[in-house]
């Protein structure tokens, strides 16, 4: 029987057939029928989907034009229209719960806009942040509460007239913030601002050291997840992307330097769009989400590799990337000397904080980030004796 060809165009939405076409392109591909579809693979699809829109939808709103979409997410220009239309509409059914819940505060509404997934400035006065998790409300409350008193800037909560710290609605819990001064700085490369977010994270670790046994931490451990879920995707997926030796040489690495490696509260999401800058000045930190206990050189590594992962057209050179390193170190030395234990394992904690990543975006079908975290892991490999000399 002959074989029927059908031309790729007609069968297939634009996003898959540009999905395709970054493996295989200009030939026949025979693809067999499949006798059982399970449910699972159409749900993981979706689900990752789902987050890839997010995730578009939140450079949008960071400011990203389309056709900078268009390049990191490799969609065309409908698409990228259509996705963030598609959003928008989502988000719109959020606006009108908010709007709704203002008059618990005695707030009237004059302008209300998403500023992230779950964010929302009113009135360019306020912030409304929107829950899932009462638990994970409840904590940064508190972390919150506690910085102020050391003085530590970050947004005073606003009570309701019933003298409630939040408002709940439909299992969502809403939190009204006023709005710190500044935002997020738009040259990641400039040496003094690198040098001043080494400082911000150094006055935040001490403020931190100063609360944390105050506060219900989650206590972690980077050395029990390498060995765990991050080994356990890697291995599944039979170490696309990392190596097994790459993997087995750095959680050895990681290993011998662990214990002393100083643990406390740190931020654990640092980067420039949760520490605030104001006429070039630190003005404050946002975002207590995913703040732990786990080794404090945690917060600078993640800020330095994830300068390397930003998806812009302005990617750092090597010789720029090892200035912002010693820019970030000289910072936060001048607040809180690292040990040479800490130093020398700078390196090898960016190696895992990136291994980390590719691990889970493989884990979630998400190749691109995966990519590029493996691309970011072996770019430090590659720079260690630099990063280490940077820090002398």
């Amino acid at each position: 029987m002959p074989v029927k060809y059908a031309n790729a165009t007609d069968v297939l939405s634009e996003e898959l057939l540009s999905m395709i076409q970054k493996y295989y392109q200009g030939g026949y591909l025979y693809i067999p029928k499949k006798v059982a579809y399970k449910q699972t693979q159409q749900t993981d699809y979706k689900i990752e989907l789902e987050k890839r829109n997010q995730s578009l939808y939140l450079m949008h709103l960071e400011g990203r034009t389309n056709q900078q979409l268009e390049v990191i997410y490799h969609l065309s220009a409908s698409s990228i229209r259509r996705i963030i239309s598609k959003e928008k509409t989502r988000y719109q059914e959020m606006k009108k719960i908010i709007e709704q819940l203002l008059p618990a505060w005695g707030v009237e509404k004059q302008q209300l806009s998403q500023i992230y997934p779950s964010a929302w400035e009113l009135n360019h006065s306020y912030v409304i942040k929107v829950y899932d998790n009462k638990k994970q409300l409840e904590r940064n409350i508190k972390i919150s509460q506690l910085l102020r008193n050391c003085n530590i800037p970050v947004a005073k909560i606003i009570f309701t007239k019933a003298d409630e710290n939040h408002v709940e609605h439909q299992n969502r819990y809403f939190l009204m913030s006023d709005k710190l001064k500044g935002s997020n700085i738009s040259d990641s490369k400039d040496k003094a601002m690198a040098q001043k977010m080494g400082c911000a994270i150094a006055q935040l670790h001490t403020a931190f050291l100063r609360c944390e046994r105050e506060i219900e931490i989650w206590d972690n451990s980077l050395l029990q997840e390498m060995n765990g879920w991050i080994r356990e995707n890697l291995v599944a997926n039979e170490w696309l992307l990392i190596s097994k030796e790459e993997f087995s040489k750095t959680t050895a690495l990681l290993e011998t330097m662990y214990p002393y490696l100083p643990r406390q509260l740190i931020h654990r999401d640092v980067h420039f769009g949760n520490f605030l800058f104001y006429e070039g000045n630190f003005s404050g930190y946002i975002d207590f989400d995913l703040s732990q206990r786990n080794i404090r050189i945690f917060d600078i590594c993640y800020f330095l590799a994830g300068l390397l992962a930003e998806e812009t057209d302005n990617i750092f050179t090597r010789e720029e990337w090892i200035e912002s390193v010693k820019s970030v170190i000289t910072g936060y030395e001048s607040i809180l000397t690292l040990s040479a234990v800490e130093k020398n394992a700078i390196p090898c904690v960016m190696e895992c904080i990136e291994i980390l990543f590719a691990a889970y975006f493989i884990g979630m079908k998400d190749m691109n980030h995966a990519c590029i975290a493996a691309d970011v892991f072996h770019f430090i490999h590659n720079c260690e004796s630099e990063i280490k000399n940077a820090m002398k």
